[in-house]
């Protein structure tokens, strides 16, 4: 696992690095409108973080899911989407007034990023060697239960 979590974080570093140097030229992928061209240009940052943390996120998950922990997972997503994230984008979005800027900003850096940092610290404190143990079992037990 911790060779996948490398290799998607070396993906994401490289779009991210991509996504900040080409800022000026994505928004001539879209449109050729000046107004889409500067949106695109405002928020190419927040595209690099989104980037980042979920070229990451989704094989943490993945793994935690994989391991039997998906009430963990959902209640973390949960938690930090809809009690974090949201709350956070609209006062940065409303209150603040920033505007999408905002909300995108509350939902990576209140939603995303503290699951995915929830997830790491879960990650490395878990004993693999007895989860690979549970699994083996597992198997066993599914293995003698399809032969009767």
């Amino acid at each position: 696992m911790i060779i996948s979590v490398i290799q998607s974080l070396i993906i994401g570093i490289i779009l991210s690095v991509l996504v900040v140097f080409l800022h000026n030229q994505i928004g001539w992928i879209f449109s050729s409108s000046e107004a889409v061209i500067k949106a695109v240009n405002n928020l190419s940052i927040l595209l690099a973080f989104t980037i980042l943390l979920n070229s990451v996120y989704p094989v943490l998950s993945g793994a935690a899911v994989g391991s039997g922990w998906q009430s963990v997972v959902a209640y973390i997503n949960l938690g930090c989407y809809y009690f974090i994230g949201l709350p956070l984008g609209f006062v940065m979005g409303w209150v603040f007034n920033t505007g999408v800027k905002g909300i995108w900003a509350g939902m990576i850096f209140g939603g995303t990023a503290i699951q995915t940092f929830i997830l790491i610290f879960i990650t490395m404190r878990c004993d693999w060697e007895n989860e690979a143990q549970k699994a083996s079992m597992r198997v066993k037990n599914w293995q003698s239960d399809a032969r009767k």
